[in-house]
């Protein structure tokens, strides 16, 4: 569940660039970084799971640029009358 996160502070371009990483990081498999030196090796986990990131920025991206990020509401209307005999 989105916390709100990105929505004060950031602009919708950082969120955005955000994204993009996030997505990069996703299709790559490169949520953890792993690495070795002399017979000792560490892991390294990135600040937020990819998953939480992406959330974050579905949540904030509409609010912050609703123009472009918010989802278009249809309106419609039904008249009915009665038929004349």
């Amino acid at each position: 569940m989105a916390r709100g996160l990105f929505v004060v502070g950031f602009t919708a371009e950082e969120v955005e660039a955000i994204l993009a990483k996030a997505k990069e990081m996703l299709t790559e498999g490169k949520t953890l970084m792993s690495w070795g030196e002399g017979g000792s090796s560490a892991s390294k986990q990135f600040a937020m799971p990819v998953v939480d990131v992406l959330a974050e920025c579905a949540y904030a991206l509409p609010i912050l640029d609703p123009d472009t990020y918010s989802k278009k509401r249809r309106v419609g209307a039904t008249r009915i009358t009665s038929i004349e005999k």
